[in-house]
């Protein structure tokens, strides 16, 4: 079976971070033989100044296949991750989504998007777990984080949101590769222009500073723009993070539609 495993409100400005939680939780999963998972992904929430929060208002989320009979054992390692690895002013919540047993998938990615709306209460987030098989709970503090780890399950069960956490390490010479080169790498499948145009595999890219997948239709993608080099030439070179931001908030008034 596949799951969901997304996490919030973990840290404060000076401790690990949330994602960096959620990479262990990752890790230990599989370091107990529980099943294989994939990569972390960073999902934006509403910044508004009602919501508490650390610095970002994001929640981290990774999928895993795992046998069923797994499933207890994954949330109760989880929990107790949780309750023992958070600092201590934050509120953790924990949200499991087994995928194949979800009664509404549709609201649950509504959800999502509506957290990077509207300010959304513990109790709209109760109410949808009531309707579905969630395992959402909380594990500190007031547990607001229950909220932000729903939103994060259902963006990224959306397909539609959310970039890889972190910047990937590829290696070419010059910072200099090609788009077929590039999709070699395990953690990308394409690249776009920042119109949505795929750039083909014979094109060439420069890697900026920043090299980090957007998730879109499914597929990880990274976003490039075209530039001219010293020599005159134009290539494609990564967005910025500046860049990235600005269309993940504009795509998200299609996609949430």
């Amino acid at each position: 079976m596949q799951i969901l495993v997304c996490i919030d409100d973990t840290d404060n400005i000076d401790s690990r971070g949330t994602g960096e939680l959620a990479e262990m939780i990752m890790r230990e999963l599989e370091n107990r033989g529980w099943g294989k998972c994939s990569w972390v992904t960073r999902h934006q929430l509403l910044l508004d100044p009602t919501i508490p929060y650390t610095s970002h208002n994001s929640s981290m989320c990774f999928t895993a296949d795992i046998l069923q009979e797994h499933l207890q054992s994954v949330i109760d390692y989880a929990s107790e991750f949780l309750k023992r690895e958070s600092v201590a002013e934050a509120d953790p919540g924990l949200c499991v989504v087994a995928i194949t047993d979800l009664l509404d998938k549709q609201s649950l990615i509504d959800f999502g998007f509506k957290a990077k709306r509207e300010v959304i209460t513990k109790e709209e987030a109760y109410n949808l777990v009531e309707r579905t098989h969630i395992h959402l709970s909380e594990h500190g503090g007031n547990g607001q984080g229950v909220i932000g780890a729903l939103a994060g399950a259902g963006l990224r069960l959306s397909r539609n949101d959310g970039r890889l956490k972190g910047s990937l390490k590829i290696n070419a010479p010059d910072n200099i590769i090609t788009v077929h080169n590039l999709c070699l790498h395990p953690a990308i499948d394409e690249v776009r222009s920042l119109d949505e145009i795929q750039v083909g595999d014979n094109e060439i890219v420069l890697l900026g500073k920043l090299v980090k997948p957007l998730f879109i239709n499914g597929k990880a993608v990274i976003l490039v723009e075209k530039v001219l080099a010293d020599d005159g030439q134009f290539l494609w070179k990564t967005c910025s993070k500046n860049q990235l931001s600005a269309y993940e908030e504009k795509r998200m008034y299609v996609v949430s539609k």
